[in-house]
């Protein structure tokens, strides 16, 4: 049957500028672009031309010369690899102008998607964030700002603080005399350093390449913060970085033994997702290869399926006995976390997980990637990681247990301007998954799935991924980290503060800008407007 599903995308290539390297040709994972052998076309109407174009003719089909570049425009994901790396800049990628009736209730990505299913029968796959046009709590919050009687503080010339620690506070100090002096007699919870409140969230091998990891790993150790593992276990190329590195455990154990666990700065349960929050994860066989299958310990060439639910957590009670169980595996020295997605009531969830001696809650927005969902979960299921936030760490507060636990944000977070604003609502540190990927070259394609990936990013094809050099990468992550850094501290000096830890959870220096009530409320901040 005749697929009749329109292209998204429609390639336009400059045949004048075009100098026929193949560049394009050669690189596309997808296949759109190929070499045209045009002279038939001209066979066609040569003799309204004359002999001598007859000639030319027959030239160019003797010696296999390409008349053009073609693009079969089904094909493009609008990946952008092709124009960024063409020498004469010779391609443009524009949306399909294709017109379809007004209809308010039935868009055109209604009937795509329609269509794709009447043909396939299966779920429609997706990958990144949710891309909806759901309202954005974040930009229509502002912070305030110092003005006269509170002067504001210039980090050019004083010394600001960014560094901050992750784990379970005591609720007091308790000390004792010493021969020297007093001595700390509370016994204190293991904690990990963040030189900057950043993290690297969750990506797995298998999802991402190894080369992505590596340079997540390598920006993670230059500038003092933490990547996460994902549930992928850890390739032993990234031992040397295991200091500065999550260690996930997800429900499908993948890659998790003794080694691992110790290895890793941090361990963390992974309970949900915030692209997929209810559902388990699926990597295909086909992204299985030797190193994906020695990393998670299962089978060349096999699908890697984890359950929705972990099968041993059914209770609060049975997460407490996974997360002492993971402490006592790792001698009590790593911190242990829980990661969540943000759901209706995550502020009862967090609460319990706390209760049940995690030391650190990560919470996934419904703006946060993955590599494959259905998407019919990413955009309709969960809530904004702004909301979900001032939830939780309203709650703790009002329950007295703030101080058991860190809390990450995770979700969406495109600039510093967002993660102070979240630090505000009551972050300790913030998770940049998106934004790390859209660093290393990644053009939100949404195409993840595919392991197609031109930037050699979310794939295992090893002429794709030796497209990605884990150094420049590293170098370009490390970039984004210290100038977020540095607009962090500027942000702060507006404030007149001189520490990230004066700003967490300080809603005080928020205000709303066309929210209503409810948000307002939900949100624990005032309309623009109003005073102190």
């Amino acid at each position: 049957m005749r697929n009749y599903l329109p292209p998204e995308y429609i390639v336009h290539i400059d045949q004048d500028r075009c100098r026929r390297c193949g560049e394009c040709v050669r690189t596309c994972a997808f296949g759109t672009l190929r070499f045209e052998h045009g002279a038939w076309r001209q066979a066609m109407s040569v003799f309204q031309h004359g002999r001598d174009d007859l000639e030319r003719v027959f030239d160019r089909i003797r010696d296999n010369v390409p008349d053009r570049v073609a693009a079969d425009n089904k094909k493009c994901v609008q990946c952008h690899y092709c124009v960024a790396h063409c020498p004469e800049g010779a391609i443009s990628i524009q949306p399909n102008p294709l017109a379809y009736r007004g209809n308010h209730h039935w868009e055109p990505h209604h009937l795509k998607n329609i269509w794709l299913q009447a043909e396939t029968g299966g779920m429609v796959l997706t990958g990144s964030g949710n891309d909806k046009a759901y309202f954005s709590y974040f930009d229509h919050m502002v912070l305030d700002a110092c003005q006269v009687t509170n002067p504001s503080i210039d980090p050019l010339r004083e010394p600001m603080e960014l560094r901050t620690y992750l784990g379970s506070l005591p609720d007091a100090l308790e000390f004792e005399s010493g021969p020297e002096g007093p001595v700390l007699k509370t016994r204190l919870a293991p904690s990990v350093r963040l030189d900057t409140p950043l993290v690297f969230p969750a990506m797995s091998y298998g999802a991402i390449s190894l080369n992505a990891q590596k340079a997540l790993a390598k920006a993670a150790v230059s500038c003092g913060i933490l990547m996460n593992t994902g549930e992928g276990g850890m390739h032993e190329d990234l031992y040397p970085y295991a200091h500065r590195m999550v260690v996930q455990v997800a429900s499908g154990r993948f890659g998790v033994n003794p080694g691992y666990l110790r290895r890793g700065a941090v361990v963390e349960i992974k309970i949900g997702q915030g692209a997929k929050p209810g559902i388990g994860g699926h990597l295909p066989g086909e992204k299985v290869d030797e190193g994906v299958s020695q990393t998670r310990m299962i089978p060349v060439g096999s699908d890697a399926l984890s359950p929705a639910p972990h099968h041993d957590i059914y209770s609060i009670e049975d997460l407490s006995q996974l997360i002492f169980a993971l402490k006592e595996a790792t001698e009590y020295t790593k911190p242990v976390s829980v990661k969540i997605a943000a759901v209706h009531n995550v502020a009862a969830i967090a609460s319990g997980i706390a209760r049940a001696g995690a030391d650190i809650i990560t919470i996934d927005g419904f703006r946060g990637g993955t590599g494959a969902t259905p998407l019919a979960i990413r955009d309709h299921v969960g809530i904004p990681i702004e909301m979900a936030l001032a939830a939780v760490d309203d709650r703790l507060r009002r329950e007295g247990i703030r101080n058991r636990v860190s809390l990450v944000a995770s979700g969406g977070i495109r600039h510093s301007g967002d993660v102070a604003k979240a630090i505000a609502l009551g972050a300790d540190a913030v998770a940049i998954g998106t934004a790390a990927l859209i660093a290393m070259g990644c053009r939100l394609c949404q195409k993840c799935y595919t392991g197609n990936c031109n930037w050699g990013i979310a794939t295992q094809k090893p002429e794709l991924t030796a497209r990605l050099d884990p150094d420049r990468a590293a170098e370009n992550l490390a970039n984004l980290i210290r100038g977020w850094s540095l607009e962090l501290k500027e942000i702060l000096g507006a404030l007149g503060l001189n520490s990230v830890e004066s700003l967490r959870g300080s809603r005080l220096r928020l205000r709303g800008v066309g929210l209503s009530d409810a948000d307002l409320q939900v949100l624990g901040i005032r309309n623009a407007g109003v005073g102190a």
